[in-house]
């Protein structure tokens, strides 16, 4: 009966390690990105409203603002924004990790390629 008790508490134990290991990254609140563009870094500023895995983005850059849908899972974020243009809607995603009050990754600009970018919560 011990050695089945020893073996339940073990398991029990292991269990909340991982939970604890996959708490979900809250990202709620005011941002401040920065990329480099073609003419030097350009500065954004976001607004997360998230509900569990799901994020609403707004951002608002010298282009004007625009409102996007995402997801975070774990430490990933992903997000999608389209912004229209005189020659049609053009589709932004960004992707990256969330680590404590910053992040980092990679947006992908439609056919035009990539590049990097930051993020730190204000």
């Amino acid at each position: 009966m011990s050695k089945t008790k020893s073996i339940i508490a073990l398991c029990a134990m292991a269990l909340l390690v991982l939970s604890l290991g996959a708490q979900q990254v809250n990202v709620s609140g005011d941002w401040e990105m920065t990329s480099e563009g073609r003419q030097g870094p350009m500065t954004s500023k976001l607004h997360f409203e998230q509900e569990g895995e799901k994020i609403t983005v707004t951002m608002e850059s010298p282009r004007g603002e625009v409102t996007g849908e995402g997801t975070i899972k774990g430490n990933e974020i992903e997000w999608t924004v389209t912004r229209s243009t005189p020659r049609g809607d053009f589709t932004i995603t960004y992707k990256g990790k969330v680590e404590g009050d910053t992040m980092k990754g990679e947006v992908q600009m439609g056919d035009f390629g990539s590049r990097e970018w930051t993020a730190k919560k204000k």
